[in-house]
């Protein structure tokens, strides 16, 4: 099992439109059979507007899969485009860690 985290920090002021967006993708992103996410803020650090977006996966062949053939009818594939249409404009820069769970 591995754990995804996507790690997006935003530009100044704008973690909560991101979150917003992650909230609604989130509950869209299940009916393609992706894993439902938890979502997270940072409360203190080197760096404010930190969304962090984490899922797990039984393998990173799984995840892989799963990010290059969704499962959405047509519709829903609109829907997710329509959601995150905008989402650049809300993040500075970001990066995705993968973690092994071990225990």
């Amino acid at each position: 099992m591995f754990l995804v985290r996507e790690v997006f920090h935003c530009k100044p002021g704008k973690v909560r439109p991101l979150v917003e967006k992650f909230t609604a993708m989130n509950s869209l992103s299940t009916k393609f059979g992706f894993p439902r996410m938890r979502l997270l803020t940072d409360a203190v650090g080197p760096r404010y507007w930190t969304l962090v977006a984490e899922m797990e996966v039984e393998s990173l062949t799984a995840y892989e899969e799963m990010m290059s053939n969704p499962q959405g009818s047509p519709e829903d594939m609109k829907q997710f485009e329509e959601l995150m249409k905008g989402y650049h404009d809300l993040v500075d820069h970001g990066h995705r860690e993968f973690y092994k769970i071990e225990a």
